[in-house]
């Protein structure tokens, strides 16, 4: 199985390249820099994006990029794809560029989500100094959050990230959105080779944007606050109320980007020792707050 060391970067497609760098800017409080393709690179911390935002005719989610920290470990999941007989397209050197990184390939998961393997960043180390003030995200070693993405063809799904590209099973959601006699959808989160609760949640449903959220962390809960703040000043759509999870006690609230995918800004995410962590089902989502009913077009109207 493949040695992945966390989430690298998220790739979105934009109509409207100047909204999402107000959005990035003034809400996220991260930096932004024109990329090579007409988009933005949206960044975080030393590297040199952890969003690439590219322009295109509609908004959505459209690439999960997954670091492996060697070379030698970027060859070995190769051997892994193609043992798993998953079709992979090597990126060419404007491919690589565009990304930052030494190589990339590029493949489908069962749902048909679209990822990219990478190792090797180019960055030039330039001192991260947010915009709006922000002190830090955290990033490093465990990479830059999590991200959830819809997998309609579930079984499937959660075994080709298990068994090919080698995430282990972190806890579990059974979802009855219409109560105990309704449908049950279920929700994985999975980690990788980090201790990050999760870098990896997958959502047995078919998401329109291609995404339900990814989620960033800041070092101290004033920052969460003040993100809030933020949030109302530029009039972002709110999708749910500040609370805290059960499973990896973050304390967050949710708003919509631009690309109609849903970033999760949170402080305190546990940290786990995978040797300690005993897998479980838990049947509360939050212990307190998290009201998501916010965000649905009932609410608002």
């Amino acid at each position: 199985m493949m040695n992945i060391s966390g989430l690298a970067y998220v790739v979105a497609e934009t109509t409207d390249v100047a909204q999402w760098k107000q959005y990035a800017e003034g809400v996220l409080g991260m930096m932004t820099a024109p990329s090579p393709d007409g988009g933005l690179y949206v960044r975080m911390d030393e590297r040199q994006f952890r969003f690439a935002v590219q322009p295109g005719s509609r908004n959505a989610y459209v690439v999960s990029g997954w670091e492996v920290t060697t070379r030698a470990d970027f060859d070995a999941a190769l051997r892994v794809l193609n043992d798993a007989a998953v079709d992979v397209v090597m990126g060419d050197a404007a491919h690589c560029r565009l990304r930052c990184v030494q190589q990339v390939a590029t493949f489908k998961d069962p749902s048909g989500n679209r990822h990219e393997l990478v190792w090797g960043f180019r960055s030039d180390f330039a001192h991260f100094a947010s915009p709006a003030g922000v002190s830090r995200f955290v990033t490093g070693n465990i990479g830059m959050g999590h991200t959830v993405l819809p997998a309609p063809d579930f079984d499937k799904t959660a075994a080709f990230f298990t068994q090919v590209m080698g995430f282990g099973l972190s806890d579990l959601l059974n979802f009855q959105p219409a109560g105990p006699d309704g449908p049950t959808l279920p929700i994985h989160f999975f980690h990788c080779n980090n201790g990050r609760h999760h870098s990896l949640a997958l959502a047995g449903f078919p998401v329109e944007s291609g995404c339900v959220h990814v989620m960033v962390e800041v070092e101290n809960m004033p920052e969460v606050g003040r993100a809030m703040d933020r949030m109302q000043a530029h009039q972002v759509q709110q999708t749910a109320t500040l609370g805290q999870h059960t499973n990896d006690r973050m304390t967050s609230f949710y708003m919509r980007s631009p690309s109609g995918f849903d970033i999760e800004y949170g402080y305190g995410g546990a940290v786990i020792d995978w040797q300690e962590h005993v897998v479980h089902e838990f049947t509360r989502v939050s212990l307190w707050g998290h009201d998501f009913s916010i965000g649905q077009p009932s609410a608002a109207a």
